[in-house]
């Protein structure tokens, strides 16, 4: 190709393939060559099954496809195919390297689209039932890799809800850290592992005892959302249906008998 293709950047959303966009589906299907991450689910291959699929992923304290070779990688194929698909876990812009393959491709003067997607902090909310703002309570959200790119473990207290992603691994150590940043012992913790997959786990731990997950969860991609959104939504004591029910059987009782 004398002019170069373009690329597009497809958040794959944080699971099964069915968490994809209506616009991320429709742009895989025009896809002559496909990057993907290592969490994106097979089944989205049938969205594309013409074009080439690449194996770029990346998996902490795993072999990993380095962050130099994918932006190489994409600025050849757009040169060799008129479209060329970036796909990314999640959305692309929380915590997929984003930027790096932006500028590599704006050094080459290829043209590019980015489709968001879901986020797993959203997908751990919705598998847990935990809504992330809370009215009166959880008016702000950070969302936070626990590891540096130095390969140290920070943790503050930001928001009145934190997100804490890639962090697996690190369960003690960021319960320790987040009591040191003045997160009280007994703050409410949501841990879900593999969130929006059909096989995503989810445990609650107060902040003390955050250290106790890392078995139940070991080894699985690892969202932990700590403060307001991790809480449990209070249940009335009588749901609606209930209080009908219960209406209708004082009905009953109060009726006289009738006469056979």
């Amino acid at each position: 190709m004398t002019t170069p293709g373009r690329v597009i950047f497809i958040g794959a959303g944080p699971g099964a393939a069915d968490l994809i966009t209506l616009r991320g589906a429709a742009r895989l299907l025009e896809a002559d060559v496909v990057l993907f991450d290592a969490l994106t689910d097979p089944e989205l291959r049938d969205l594309a099954p013409q074009a080439r699929w690449i194996n770029v992923g990346k998996r902490g304290f795993c072999d990993s496809t380095g962050q130099a070779t994918i932006d190489a990688l994409l600025v050849r194929m757009a040169h060799q195919h008129p479209c060329v698909v970036r796909l990314k876990g999640g959305d692309p812009s929380v915590f997929g390297r984003l930027e790096e393959e932006l500028q590599a491709l704006a050094a080459a003067g290829i043209a590019c689209e980015v489709v968001p997607g879901i986020t797993a902090a959203l997908a751990a909310a919705a598998d847990t039932r935990r809504p992330l703002t809370r009215r009166g309570q959880g008016r702000s959200v950070s969302l936070t890799t626990a590891m540096t790119q130095q390969g140290a473990l920070r943790a503050g207290r930001h928001a009145d809800t934190e997100v804490f992603y890639m962090a697996g691994r690190q369960l003690g150590r960021l319960g320790r850290a987040l009591r040191a940043a003045g997160w009280p012992e007994a703050t409410p913790v949501s841990v879900v592992s593999r969130a929006g997959w059909p096989d995503s786990v989810a445990s609650d731990h107060a902040l003390a005892d955050l250290a106790g997950a890392a078995v139940l969860h070991a080894g699985r991609p690892t969202v932990v959302t700590v403060g307001a959104g991790a809480a449990r939504v209070a249940s009335p004591t009588l749901t609606t249906s209930a209080a009908l029910a219960a209406g209708a059987e004082t009905t009953a009782s109060a009726m006289p008998a009738l006469a056979p």
